[in-house]
């Protein structure tokens, strides 16, 4: 270096290593009350961006409440977050709505995703079959996360498995969705099987 060359020229490898972690859209979707929007919340680096509207008494008249009986607002659109696993990668965490009803925005919410996480609740298992269909139909790699409510769950993994009816394929794993580590943990497992099927 000559007396004229600064001495802070960064190098290549230190220029490399400033480099933006590359974004990844994942999923979180199930059924009504499950747990999409605190599991968002609980992981999200920033305020997550939710769309929670009060349930009134024609809503209520519309979507089922039996299951969730303590349900005052619902998600009508999507939730977001995001959560940096390391220097190179980061998540962007996009909630479904619950509700049959809003459907037909799962598409637009899905795409350009590389995997799902669907939250299931296993007192209700009839509400997730919507979202393990859709999917399955899509061929995305998803993960089954049984949300353990009152920190139980009152089946085996394998009857729940045999419930829904999911491939072996198919993680099946428990988390709590108010716990940040439990939910990184899930999160981490569709990504494994998503890298796995990118690599195969």
């Amino acid at each position: 270096m000559t007396p004229t060359e600064p001495a802070t020229r960064p190098s290549a490898a230190r220029a490399a290593a400033v480099r933006p972690p590359l974004p990844v859209k994942m999923v979180i979707a199930g059924g009504f009350g499950v747990g999409k929007t605190t599991a968002v919340g609980a992981i999200s680096e920033i305020e997550p961006l939710t769309t929670e509207a009060a349930i009134t008494e024609v809503a209520a008249g519309v979507d089922d409440l039996t299951g969730t009986p303590g349900k005052t607002t619902t998600t009508v659109a999507m939730d977001f977050g995001c959560i940096t696993i390391d220097p190179t990668l980061k998540l962007y965490l996009f909630g479904t709505p619950g509700q049959e009803r809003f459907g037909f925005m799962w598409d637009d919410i899905v795409e350009g995703a590389i995997g799902g996480l669907v939250v299931v609740d296993p007192r209700r298992l009839d509400d997730c079959y919507t979202a393990v269909d859709y999917f399955e139909h899509r061929r995305i790699p998803f993960a089954v996360a049984v949300n353990a409510f009152d920190g139980k769950v009152p089946y085996t993994l394998e009857e729940i498995r045999w419930a829904l009816d999911v491939a072996d394929r198919v993680p099946v794993v428990v988390f709590d969705a108010r716990e940040r580590g439990s939910v990184r943990d899930a999160l981490l497992v569709v990504l494994e099987l998503a890298l796995a099927r990118a690599e195969g």
